[in-house]
């Protein structure tokens, strides 16, 4: 799997055990494979948990290996792989040991394109507890989080040290894989500033600036997102800078405004709070870039639509699509310019100032 074209949500089927319409006509197997998906993610992450992946980087290993190695108990083990195996994360060979399948590859640490630390962030109980709250969400439309954990969202990141690194670095592993897709997708001006507006550690800025020599960038977000940017290299010296702030308020003026992953996590009024800041710091002819996996129409798939819910459940936020993003770039004083797909699950969606009244 290549975790810049693979979303790090999965779905509960797969082309492996996915009964076809035909041998299911009443539709009662995939109903219950859907049911199971809540042991699916417990499985995966307690695989995560557990590092297999790493302990398989050099070949296939029995439970037993792995068992010793890891301090499990080598039956239960073997049950655990066995499950996971049949999703296509692992895979068992004739002589009953385990390897790496290339979704199971992307569970391995300290690689480029790990999703390690977005499958613990993703199987988290900051999202799960909320999502099994799900109901009463549907029945009021507000945000489970601050029923289940007695504060909002953010609050609790705010004074809970252990989430919040949990949260960052999980944000950091799930949208890395698109920092260059991103990138190399949309032309970028040949000079100019681009602010990368609630850009957490950077790797999106870092990735414009690597591609696009002429241009300088600042990364904005709060103080303790701030603490270890990724825009390190030799060759960016001088070309950036860090900036705290609130982005409710103001951003820092710019040609190119990135937002990738930063809208679902807000209403709608809060949203276009954000993009008025941005249209007031936009530099004539400038464009605010939207990143995120806005969902097409239709019953297809899409990993934007497994977002919504989580978005939904934990932050009382949504994951829009275009449609719905032109909307609130109406009502912010930009006007919807195109949406730009990318080889990965997320798109670009383009906006420019609109003219003032």
């Amino acid at each position: 799997m290549d975790p810049a074209t693979t979303p790090a949500t999965t779905h509960a089927t797969t082309p492996e055990t996915a009964p076809e319409p035909s041998s299911d006509p009443s539709g009662a197997l995939r109903l219950m494979e859907e049911t199971f998906g809540f042991l699916h993610s417990a499985a995966l992450r307690t695989a995560a948990r557990l590092r297999l992946a790493d302990h398989l980087a050099d070949g296939p290993r029995t439970p037993a290996e792995l068992a010793g190695a890891t301090g499990t108990d080598r039956a239960t083990l073997r049950r655990l792989l066995r499950l996971l195996a049949s999703r296509g994360v692992f895979q068992e060979d004739e002589a009953g040991a385990f390897g790496l399948t290339p979704a199971a590859s992307a569970l391995r640490t300290g690689i480029p394109g790990s999703l390690h630390a977005a499958v613990l962030l993703l199987t988290d109980d900051m999202f799960l507890r909320p999502a099994a709250d799900l109901a009463e969400t549907v029945r009021t439309g507000e945000s489970a989080f601050p029923r289940v954990f007695g504060t909002p969202f953010f609050e609790h990141l705010r004074t809970d040290d252990a989430a919040r690194e949990v949260f960052d670095a999980g944000m950091a592993a799930f949208s890395g894989p698109l920092d260059d897709v991103v990138a190399a997708a949309y032309p970028f001006p040949d000079h100019g500033t681009v602010v990368d507006v609630g850009g957490g550690r950077g790797g999106l800025l870092r990735s414009v600036l690597l591609r696009h020599p002429g241009l300088s960038g600042v990364l904005f977000d709060q103080a303790p997102a701030l603490r270890e940017p990724l825009l390190a290299p030799d060759e960016l010296t001088g070309r950036w800078r860090a900036e705290p702030g609130d982005f409710f308020t103001a951003v820092p003026k710019g040609d190119v405004h990135l937002l990738k992953h930063v809208l679902p996590d807000w209403s709608d009024d809060d949203c276009v709070r954000v993009l008025r800041s941005c249209r007031r710091a936009l530099a004539p002819g400038g464009r605010v870039l939207v990143i995120d996996a806005a969902p097409p129409p239709g019953n297809a798939p899409h990993p934007g639509k497994d977002l919504d819910l989580l978005m939904l459940t934990a932050l009382g936020g949504s994951t829009r699509t275009p449609a719905e993003l032109a909307t609130l770039f109406t009502r912010s004083g930009l006007r919807h310019v195109r949406t730009l797909p990318t080889p990965g699950f997320a798109s670009i969606v383009e906006a420019e100032a609109a003219p003032l009244d």
